[in-house]
């Protein structure tokens, strides 16, 4: 085994990474869980720019890759390495092996993430050529993140890397990424300012400035024990404490007001001012579902599950239009953006912490951070509990007791709106009854495109959503 080449390592003290561009980058991104261009036409991976942190070996250095595609698009990733000389043996998530050292994936180096938090505990920053990485790490990080002796992934995520370190704090890698501040940062900032309790506070991040974007890599949080996550317990209880969730429904809705009028408290702060709703802001929705429906119930398949509504797309535009007649909207403010079950944690503690601030993967950072009404948020809960009610049934064979999704709705929105600012949401339970009706209408719609493609046996689920309101009457 040939001595670590000296020369290979000043290119990459200098962060000169080129040596990885091509097939050996992308044949190593292309195989992640995490990689999201996998039915896509794939051509090349290069190394955009690159930060290597001082000292080791260990060597860590954080790159932004560019994986292009046919029809000249292209995604960028955060790729973070680690180098290590190759008589080490070092075998964990290897990209390559070239000149005496071993490249890899260094979210599988215990030396390495603590590296990345120490970072953060300084407050540093690394100085590229156009660019600069910048860390950031909370008041008291430093006693609350002690030796970090014990590092664990935090299970098997689909578009970001995160570990628990020592049980106290949580390091998430963000892996695709796109310019803007990433709204999850954002919204944590906000919040652990304020003193917000239903979140996991915000104890550090590492950020790239420069050319060619500004973006955020990573976050840390405290990490809070739990039960496990609502969607986790509903299925986990339904037939052996099937009253958990709806006893629990009514706290979820009060905590979901409680972040609403969070992030709507600071009329000084124009990314989190509370706005009215323009004219045009609701005929957009308006054209945005109507669209979809347009789209999606031209290409119905003939099925008995999909009957009760075949032949409807109309009548279901018709009632689309009648909804959006509400008057007095409430206001737009920033809000979670991808709100189910699976995104609330009961705590040890007895109550609800909310997580996952990203909002919807398939939008832009700039749809993401677009104000909106909170009870965008509120109708995804009510469809995630549509979800729950179903799942129990086609995955194990469990019927959710009579009533089960009737009362977990029922008690999740009494707890929310006895504790929501008023200003926050239109005026009157009809208002209320129809903005909401709106925004699951629009769920269930892109639920019913989502399972026509990946599960055909489940679009019972967003079926049984839109005949609901069909046939609910004003």
């Amino acid at each position: 085994m040939s001595a670590p080449s000296a020369d290979l390592r000043a290119r990459i003290d200098s962060g000169d990474l080129h040596f990885l561009d091509g097939l050996v980058l992308l044949g190593t991104i292309a195989s992640q869980r995490w990689f999201g261009g996998k039915s896509r036409d794939v051509l090349d991976a290069r190394v955009l720019d690159a930060a290597v942190a001082p000292g080791g070996p260990p060597i860590l250095a954080f790159a932004i890759v560019e994986v292009r595609y046919g029809l000249q698009s292209h995604d960028l990733y955060h790729v973070p390495l680690g180098f290590r000389p190759a008589e080490e043996g070092w075998n964990e998530s290897v990209i390559a092996e070239t000149e005496g050292w071993t490249v890899y994936d260094a979210i599988a180096d215990p030396a390495l993430i603590r590296e990345l938090v120490g970072l953060m505990r300084s407050s540093t920053s690394l100085q590229l050529e156009n660019a600069r990485i910048t860390f950031w790490g909370a008041e008291g990080l430093a006693e609350r993140a002690g030796e970090l002796s014990s590092i664990r992934p935090m299970g098997a995520e689909q578009s970001n890397s995160s570990v628990v370190l020592d049980e106290s704090v949580a390091l998430k890698l963000y892996r695709r990424i796109e310019p803007g501040v990433n709204p999850e940062l954002e919204l944590l900032r906000f919040l652990t300012d304020r003193g917000f309790e239903h979140v996991a506070m915000l104890q550090g991040y590492a950020a790239y400035e420069g050319r060619p974007l500004e973006t955020t890599l990573a976050i840390l949080q405290r990490f809070i024990p739990s039960r496990g996550d609502g969607w986790r317990l509903a299925r986990d209880t339904i037939e052996s404490e099937p009253n958990w969730l709806p006893e629990h429904a009514h706290r979820l809705g009060e905590v979901t007001a409680l972040l609403h009028n969070a992030l709507g408290s600071d009329a000084g702060d124009p990314h989190f001012a509370p706005e009215e709703p323009s004219t045009e802001a609701l005929a957009l929705l308006s054209a945005s579902v109507d669209e979809e429906i347009e789209q999606v119930f031209m290409s119905l398949p003939q099925s008995d599950a999909l009957a009760p509504i075949l032949g409807r797309g109309e009548e279901v535009r018709d009632r689309l239009r009648t909804l959006t007649h509400v008057g007095n909207v409430g206001k737009v403010i920033r809000h979670h953006g991808d709100y189910h079950l699976g995104q609330a944690l009961w705590t040890n503690d007895d109550d609800w912490l909310i997580l996952d601030f990203e909002g919807e993967p398939a939008r832009s950072v700039a749809e993401r951070r677009r104000k909106r009404s909170p009870l965008r948020d509120v109708a995804g809960m009510l469809r995630s509990f549509a979800y729950a009610a179903s799942a129990s049934q086609l995955q194990r064979g469990i019927e959710p007791p009579p009533g089960w999704e009737e009362t977990c709705r029922a008690r999740f929105l009494e707890g929310y709106l006895a504790a929501a600012e008023p200003a926050l949401v239109p005026s009157g339970e009809q208002g209320i009854e129809r903005l909401l009706m709106v925004f699951e209408l629009e769920k269930a719609v892109y639920e019913l495109r989502y399972e026509l493609g990946n599960r055909p046996d489940w679009v019972g689920i967003p079926v049984a959503g839109i005949l609901r309101m069909l046939e609910t009457e004003f």
